[in-house]
Formats: structure tokens, C-alpha cells, sequence
């Protein structure tokens, strides 16, 4: 396709990688039923990471021995915060669950400032009071307690951020499609062995359409597919309005939570939930798009 076309395409597929990583809260959370968390990603990482060997078998010949050691180190924290986030939608809302995980967009400013030493700004602080004040509003009940599953999704923001700074370690001068590739593969791997260890596999559940319907859709198309979306509409699209329409997954997952799966929703959620959104966008554009060019 010709770099007009492309300039075209590049924020529909944005928002579409945006609107599959929404829907996939929900789905997860009725996998969760029948399904144990480490088998459900095992397969889900293991489907995504073949999917996707096929569809980039012409970067194999870019395949150097260290592709192994770094699949391995970032695909260990995208297993980490997978994991913990999964468990923590296992004991929550999916709409809570949507919103807290992106808090992770507000903490990769002051995780990179401890790993490589650079400052963060003050749209930084901004975004991370905001942040705070809405996680507050979301996860606090009354008694001023969180619940479990609220802080295990904060846990897997973080995990989430120290995945981002991983990558942004180990990927200069590496095709970043093969390398998503191992990345899948460990994350994978890592969650066999978890399974083998703590879980019975659920060999009756993946006869059944009920489970394999949406397995095959989280799979292919909020593991492969929109991160397919996301790298190619962010090649062609500016950084600031990209990470906009990226941040509306947070917004999607709370919109299908309440249709799909019936999440209350109260007013003290919905001024949490705005925070933490405008959080994000304060943190990952600086509010760039609404200064002249």
C-alpha cells in the first residue's frame, strides 16, 4: 500500500487494536469460570507466538542467538503482569480491572527515571496526583480498605511499566516483531510450567464452545491481531494522538463490562475512571495535540 494509504489506515487500526484489547476484559473474565489462569495463558501466549512466526517468517533470517536471552527476560515480565492482572480480574469488577491496569502509563515515566536516570517532567507529577486521586476514588471502599483484586491489578500496572522499560532496554537494533515473537514464546513457556506445577488442566472445558470461542478470540485477535494493529498504526500515525486512541482501551473495557457483563457503575467509579483516563493522556502526550503546531 502506497504511504498515503497507509497515513489513512493507521488510526482506524489504532482504535480497532484500542476496541479488541477492550472487549478482551470481559472474555477474560468469563474464561476465568472454566478455565485456570496459568492454562488460559499458556495457550493464549503459545497460540499468539506461532500465529505470529508465520505471519513474520520473512524476519527469521534477522534471528541472531540473543534474540533467546531477551525473549526471555521481557516475555518474564509480560508473564509477571499478565498473570497477576489475571488473578486480580478473578476478584474483581472488569471495568476496574480495565482502568486500573492502565494506571501503568503514569508510572514508566518514574520507573525509567530509577533505571536510566531521566527526570520525569512535570506533566509527570500531574499525571501521577491525578492518578492517584482516581485509583482512590475506584479501588477505596468506605472503610477506606482496598480489595484484593483491586490491588493485584495495581500490581500488574506495575509489572506492566517495568515490561515497557525491559523493552526499551533490550530492543535497540533488534526487529521487534521477531523479537515479540520469543517474547510470546517465553511468556508462554513460563506459563506451562506454572500450570504444570499449580493447576489441573482443563482437558473437559477446551471440548466446549462456550470456552473455545472465546480462547480462539483471545488468541488471534486481542493477542495477535491488535498488536499487529498497534505496531503498524503507530509507524504511520504522529505519537501523541496514537497514544490517545490507545489509551481508550481503558474506556472500551469499561463500556463492554457494563453491557456485556452487567458491571455497576456509581458516580464516585465514573469521576475515578476520568482521572485516571486524563491521567493517561496527560502522561503519555503532554497534551501535545492541543498546542499549535
Amino acid at each position: 500500500m502506497s504511504p498515503k494509504t497507509m497515513k489513512l489506515l493507521a488510526k482506524p487500526m489504532l482504535l480497532a487494536a484500542a476496541l479488541i484489547w477492550g472487549t478482551s476484559f470481559f472474555i477474560m473474565k468469563n474464561a476465568l469460570d472454566v478455565m485456570p489462569v496459568f492454562f488460559l495463558l499458556a495457550i493464549r501466549f503459545t497460540a499468539g507466538a506461532a500465529l505470529l512466526a508465520l505471519i513474520a517468517w520473512k524476519r527469521w533470517k534477522h534471528l541472531t542467538p540473543d534474540y533467546l536471552w531477551r525473549g526471555a527476560v521481557i516475555g518474564g515480565f509480560l508473564f509477571l503482569a499478565y498473570s497477576i492482572q489475571t488473578f486480580g480480574l478473578a476478584l474483581t469488577t472488569p471495568s476496574k480491572n480495565a482502568f486500573l491496569t492502565a494506571v501503568y502509563c503514569v508510572i514508566v515515566p518514574f520507573l525509567t527515571w530509577a533505571v536510566v536516570k531521566v527526570r520525569p517532567d512535570g506533566y509527570n507529577i500531574a499525571a501521577a496526583l491525578l492518578c492517584v486521586t482516581g485509583v482512590g476514588l475506584v479501588s477505596l471502599s468506605g472503610e477506606l480498605t482496598i480489595q484484593a483484586g483491586d490491588l493485584l491489578t495495581l500490581c500488574c500496572a506495575l509489572f506492566y511499566a517495568a515490561h515497557i522499560v525491559a523493552v526499551a532496554k533490550v530492543s535497540p537494533g533488534k526487529d521487534v516483531t521477531l523479537l515479540t515473537v520469543f517474547q510470546f514464546a517465553f511468556a508462554g513457556l513460563y506459563a506451562w510450567i506454572g500450570g504444570g506445577l499449580t493447576e489441573t488442566f482443563p482437558a473437559a472445558a477446551l471440548t466446549s464452545p462456550e470456552v473455545m470461542l472465546p480462547l480462539a478470540y483471545l488468541c488471534v485477535m486481542a493477542t495477535t491481531v491488535a498488536l499487529l494493529f498497534q505496531n503498524v498504526g503507530m509507524v504511520w500515525s504522529d505519537p501523541a494522538s496514537g497514544a490517545v486512541i490507545l489509551s481508550l482501551e481503558s474506556v472500551f473495557g469499561v463500556l463492554f463490562s457494563v453491557l456485556f457483563y452487567g458491571d455497576p457503575v456509581t458516580a464516585q467509579l465514573l469521576a475515578g475512571f476520568a482521572l485516571i483516563f486524563v491521567a493517561v493522556v496527560c502522561s503519555e502526550t503532554k497534551f501535545s495535540f492541543l498546542r499549535k503546531k
